[in-house]
């Protein structure tokens, strides 16, 4: 298709272009996306539709008859989401009116999350996949219906469990999140008793095995690879780095904002679980990979937290998945293969902790570099002290030793 290509949303062109180079997207890229965007309006063309009619519910059906896009390219509805949506922020289209059942849920799970906040002191982190189960429980049981949660029944959290742990059994947290939402509905009056109860719990049998880690070896070889990647190998680097010096989590990684470094005295406050801050000595390694990440890959952006996507507009990340695909990337790379097919990127925390246990550092030790709150959390690392469990291991009976 032709650059010079005139179609309907041709006017509107220009002003959708300056919100990405508001956002430090490249000149090139910028053209991709016009293409993109002229393609768009062709198919707008095609099927009669004006800019002020389009919506966001018609771009599905515009785009069943256009081949899939390459991997590793833009896909044609991303751009055209982004296009209706500049168009209806300018006034040109108009958002499509949400039904009774629409403002009735966005109403409820408006409520929850301020319960959330004030009640239940949630963080910023959990919020999120606290409302996105009770959204997806509530589109389980009602559909587009209007939801009347006086009708529920224990079948009904029941069924929800099983449906969705049929990709997750191993994710307790799911029962957790609807554990609260259910007790929200009780404690509002929306239920009439608190179907909480009725939650089963999810069996946790893996916690039997022992804590999946690496060698110090593979560690050294996971964190050669990715820092010699020629792209974004120092943001990669200094990421794991953390994890695999620091003991953080993930979470906590992509959490680090600018201000959170104190250069002068070389320490680091981590925001942690259950809104707990830590103040961690930085060693010069980890400063090291922090500096040269700082100086020489993070782009051009305002944003103060300190990972940042490689491409524009240098977002912070989501959720920690980002570490997870980096890591699964960097053991593929070097040729090791986890115990098991999941791979988390506390891989690297269980593999300080491990060779910590090993070097004869105690379980309180560990737990004061991984901030356990709970001993317990601990505990799972006595069962690597191969040294320790010798010494209280009762020799194996012999041949007429066993009474």
């Amino acid at each position: 298709m032709s650059d010079n290509l005139e179609t309907c949303i041709e006017p509107y062109l220009p002003a959708f272009e300056r919100t990405y180079a508001a956002e430090n997207y490249t000149a090139r890229t910028i053209i991709t996306y016009r293409c993109r965007a002229r393609k768009f309006g062709a198919l707008l063309d095609q099927a009669g539709i004006a800019p002020s009619s389009v919506t966001l519910d018609c771009i599905e059906a515009l785009m069943r008859e256009v081949p899939r896009a390459r991997k590793n390219t833009i896909r044609l509805d991303t751009i055209a989401r982004r296009l209706v949506q500049h168009l209806i922020d300018i006034g040109v289209a108009q958002p499509v009116p949400f039904t009774e059942a629409e403002i009735a849920r966005a109403a409820l799970l408006t409520d929850f999350e301020t319960y959330l906040v004030k009640q239940r002191g949630l963080s910023p982190r959990s919020i999120p996949h606290t409302v996105g189960f009770a959204r997806r429980f509530l589109d389980y049981r009602f559909g587009k219906t209007m939801p009347d949660t006086a009708c529920l029944r224990p079948a009904d959290a029941i069924s929800f469990m099983e449906h969705v742990l049929i990709s997750a059994r191993r994710d307790k947290t799911v029962a957790t999140h609807v554990r609260i939402f259910l007790q929200y509905l009780f404690g509002c009056g929306a239920t009439a008793t608190n179907l909480a109860l009725s939650v089963p719990k999810v069996a946790k049998v893996w916690g039997a095995r022992l804590p999946r880690h690496l060698s110090p070896e593979g560690v050294e070889a996971v964190l050669a690879c990715v820092r010699d990647n020629p792209r974004h190998g120092a943001r990669d680097y200094a990421m794991l780095l953390l994890m695999a010096r620091l003991g953080l989590r993930a979470a906590e990684v992509i959490a680090i904002q600018l201000g959170d470094i104190d250069w002068r005295s070389g320490e680091l406050t981590v925001r942690g679980k259950g809104k707990l801050h830590d103040r961690l000595p930085i060693t010069v390694e980890v400063g090291d990979a922090l500096s040269t990440y700082l100086r020489e890959e993070r782009g051009p952006t305002t944003c103060r937290t300190m990972f940042v996507t490689h491409r524009a507009p240098h977002r912070p990340f989501k959720d920690g998945q980002i570490v997870n695909a980096i890591l699964k990337d960097a053991l593929k790379a070097t040729g090791q293969k986890p115990v098991t097919p999941y791979v988390g990127s506390h891989l690297l925390r269980h593999s300080l902790a491990t060779r910590l246990v090993n070097t004869g550092a105690s379980l309180d030790e560990v737990g004061d570099v991984l901030r356990h709150r709970a001993r317990s959390s601990t505990m799972i690392y006595a069962r690597l002290d191969i040294d320790g469990l010798r010494l209280v291991a009762q020799p194996w009976p012999v041949a007429g030793g066993a009474q």
